[in-house]
């Protein structure tokens, strides 16, 4: 039986997309329709993985410079991998590794999919990472709700809940992004200086190719946006991309309405509900005061790592 290692190319876009829809740790982010929406910021690396034509796993990657990220345009990325043996995975990844050597590239940055997105455990790639000697390089910490034994909701958060509904606030899943987008990049210039990754063109498109999985619920008073969640969906995962709130939003407890609404919307038809990471700084800081909001809704901590291999 032969193995090949090939660059993806455009035209086998349909057989990456059926390969992501069965992997074990596939989701949507690696289907192209999404990866591709910013493929003019990134030199695209990924590779596909057959056996005797067979399509064995997918590496969603792209290069800069001497080196590989697995993916800089993606939260996560990692080997995507069907129903393989922990063996025929090492094989595979150590494939991978001596392809991209091949190709002049000097370092691997990795950064494996959370448990909470593998369809079943999937973490054989960890082993590999241990085998050929990879550094950690990076730890953020994510708060996630296990629906099987979730945490209490703090009486904080339940005050903020009661004070949310005596203030009229009303719950809607929407279409409304610019009311949104305005709340988001204001709150993330005031308080980081930063932008939200995507553009709201971007987030209106990707919505509209994906409305299965990208979501936005809204808290509204007197018929105004006052506060806001973008639920990134996959089948067992309900995650809180985007996060924010006015200053009328805060005064009433917005949030604290919405995380306690969201939580039990997906409760039936999931079996996680992350609110995301509170680390920055390269995962060396954590940000304490959105850790604790998160942890009082009943959430506890979820690693997503990034490792370095030299090539």
């Amino acid at each position: 039986m032969t193995v090949s290692i090939r660059r993806f190319t455009q035209d086998e876009i349909s057989a990456w997309n059926a390969h992501n829809r069965t992997a074990l740790n596939g989701h949507f982010l690696f289907d192209r329709g999404f990866m591709d929406y910013h493929a003019d910021r990134f030199t695209d690396a990924s590779l596909l993985i057959t056996r005797d034509g067979t399509l064995l796993a997918a590496l969603p990657a792209n290069i800069d410079g001497d080196t590989i990220y697995s993916h800089q345009g993606l939260t996560f990325g990692g080997l995507l991998t069907g129903r393989l043996s922990t063996d025929a995975t090492l094989t595979l990844f150590e494939d991978c590794l001596n392809h991209y050597r091949e190709t002049g590239a000097r370092k691997l940055i990795y950064k494996p999919v959370p448990t909470i997105y593998h369809r079943r455990p999937a973490e054989a790639d960890l082993y590999c990472l241990f085998r050929v000697g990879a550094q950690l390089i990076r730890r953020d910490v994510t708060t996630t709700i296990d629906y099987r034994l979730p945490g209490e909701l703090s009486s904080r958060r339940r005050r903020g809940v009661g004070k949310a509904q005596k203030s009229g606030l009303t719950v809607r899943t929407d279409s409304r992004w610019p009311e949104f987008w305005d709340i988001l990049a204001q709150t993330l210039q005031e308080r980081h200086g930063v932008a939200p990754v995507h553009t709201l063109s971007e987030i209106e498109m990707l919505a509209a190719r994906f409305p299965e999985n990208i979501k936005l619920f809204t808290a509204e008073q007197a018929g105004a946006t006052v506060a806001g969640v973008v639920i990134f969906e996959t089948q067992d995962v309900a995650h809180a991309q985007y996060i924010a709130s006015n200053r009328q939003g805060r005064d009433v407890g917005a949030l604290d309405l919405l995380f306690s609404t969201l939580i039990t919307t997906y409760q039936p038809t999931k079996r996680y509900f992350d609110f995301g990471i509170s680390t920055e700084e390269g995962g060396r800081v954590l940000n304490q005061g959105l850790l604790t909001q998160k942890e009082e809704f009943g959430g506890s901590a979820v690693m997503q790592d990034t490792y370095a291999i030299a090539l």
